[in-house]
């Protein structure tokens, strides 16, 4: 039997990843240098860290179900045993002693002995206490399996996915070191059409696969390129025909987030390098590149073509223009990691997500926050504006916030009034990804529970819902509102097909 550390390491980053310990993964990353190992991640299954550990306490629990000379006992050891317990000195022996004592209390007991049905209908009651709000949502609200279009391909986690805007064209991307875009138009010739956009680096003066993570990608507003980032520390440019147009080097590390500018003249990328970069998208030259932030940067959002917000693990947020040597303002408050950052609609207003568990909205009038939003009882992982109010489609609806925290909870907020109104509680895991409809009257949401929930944004009540095969990590609409994207840790991709 051979172990190495860089295996164990490399397992245990990618249980951080999985289990949505982003920050977590990218420093134990960092420190213990994954980039530099020779394993290949594409070929290493989800949750193999757990499914190891898994077989490990199957063996203690065999050997404590073994007598010396080789036996098994007359029944089965009293419960089974927990991961802590497997692993505390002389558990065998100590487990083997209190099975015996037990037998040997029942031989000698003159009562009937004691019936088992009590364990069972504990066991039976605890079954039924972990899937009461799952059998809620069973019945009217489940999407059917006929509406629901799973995708295979990926061949390991799917972290993200977005539509195009303009067409019925899905793209993923995944820890297999791979983008991929679905065409999943009515008119496509088969149903899962897709192509492969492999994320190469050149070594030895060939293209070899990067097998590292694609971890973000956005659409140009016309729906005619793809930008992805990659754990390779490359942004990539690639035609809707999955042609690979340019690739943007200057990032020292690992990108977590890139957006399109309105006009698509611009990309905005946030690394581990704590720096963020503006491309030119037609040259891929870097126009400027942002070196304000003391930790890695974690997203950022366009204000406008050449203004953009970013937030970083330096609990800092840093507004920035193209041509400005320093930010023109600085928002500081949180007392965590930033984790996201969104504008509202009309660019006036910024929200900010943080491990503090706070949500905090932001005007460029002021330093000081203008709502400090506190609700949630555990870490903040994204937020998203509705489509609706001014300078949207929807100008005679009302503005709303969605918030998505690791409590297990979705929160739709009035910021106008500073106020929840209403709290979205079917998951029963944390919840990464929430997406409004176009129209902004639902609201998708994605948990590591396999569940993706739609709701009705004015009445908060659950109307469709999904059990997957992988835990969600994103959820997307289309541009007719018609159908939701989600991306899972299985290396799946689901295709929810609300039309009536």
């Amino acid at each position: 039997m051979s172990i190495s550390s860089d295996e164990v390491n490399f397992l245990v980053y990618r249980y951080l990843q999985e289990s949505g310990f982003s920050h977590s993964a990218f420093t134990f990353g960092i420190e213990s240098h994954i980039s530099q190992s020779n394993i290949n991640g594409a070929l290493v299954p989800p949750a193999a860290l757990i499914s190891i550990i898994q077989k490990g306490l199957q063996y203690v629990e065999a050997e404590v179900s073994i007598n010396e000379d080789g036996t098994l006992f007359d029944g089965r050891p009293i419960e089974s045993l927990s991961l802590i317990d497997a692993v505390m000195p002389d558990v065998v022996q100590t487990r083997q002693q209190a099975y015996r004592d037990k037998m040997a209390q029942q031989q000698a007991a003159t009562s009937a002995p004691a019936s088992a049905t009590g364990v069972r209908n504990s066991n039976t009651g605890k079954r039924t206490d972990n899937h009461a709000d799952l059998m809620e949502v069973d019945g009217d609200v489940e999407i059917p399996q006929n509406k629901a279009m799973v995708l295979r391909g990926h061949e390991s986690e799917v972290f993200i996915c977005a539509w195009n805007p303009v067409s019925d064209l899905l793209a993923s991307g995944s820890g297999d070191s791979t983008a991929r875009i679905w065409n999943l138009s009515e008119n496509s010739t088969s149903s899962s059409t897709q192509l492969v956009l492999r994320h190469c680096i050149r070594e030895g003066g060939q293209d070899v696969p990067s097998n590292k993570d694609v971890t973000s990608l956005d659409w140009n507003s016309e729906g005619t390129l793809l930008a992805t980032g990659s754990y390779d520390g490359f942004a990539r440019i690639w035609t809707k025909d999955g042609n690979l147009a340019s690739t943007l080097g200057q990032h020292k590390g690992p990108i977590f987030a890139l957006k399109w500018n309105k006009k698509g003249n611009f990309i905005l990328s946030a690394g581990v390098d704590k720096t963020t970069i503006i491309w030119d998208a037609h040259t891929g030259e870097a126009k400027q590149q942002f070196p304000f932030h003391s930790a890695p940067a974690l997203d950022v959002d366009w204000q406008s073509n050449n203004t953009f917000a970013s937030c970083s693990t330096d609990m800092c947020i840093h507004v920035c223009k193209l041509g400005q040597d320093r930010p023109i303002k600085t928002f500081q408050g949180h007392t965590n990691e930033v984790n996201a950052i969104k504008w509202d609609p009309t660019g006036n207003l910024l929200a900010s997500c943080s491990d503090d568990m706070t949500l905090k909205i932001w005007s460029m009038k002021q330093d000081s926050c203008v709502h400090d939003l506190q609700a949630h009882s555990k870490e903040i992982y994204t937020i998203k504006w509705s489509p609706t109010g001014p300078g949207t489609n929807n100008p005679s609806a009302n503005l709303m916030l969605a918030s998505a925290s690791f409590d297990s909870t979705v929160r739709l907020w009035d910021v106008e009034r500073g106020i929840c109104i209403h709290t979205l509680t079917k998951h029963q895991e944390p919840v990464y990804s929430v997406a409004f409809s176009p129209d902004g009257r639902h609201l998708a949401s994605g948990s590591f529970d396999k569940c993706v929930h739609i709701w009705n944004t004015q009445t908060g009540a659950l109307v469709h819902s999904y059990r997957g095969t992988g835990g969600i990590f994103e959820v997307c609409w289309n541009a007719a509102g018609d159908k939701v994207g989600a991306s899972a840790s299985d290396g799946s991709v689901c295709v929810l097909d609300l039309r009536k």
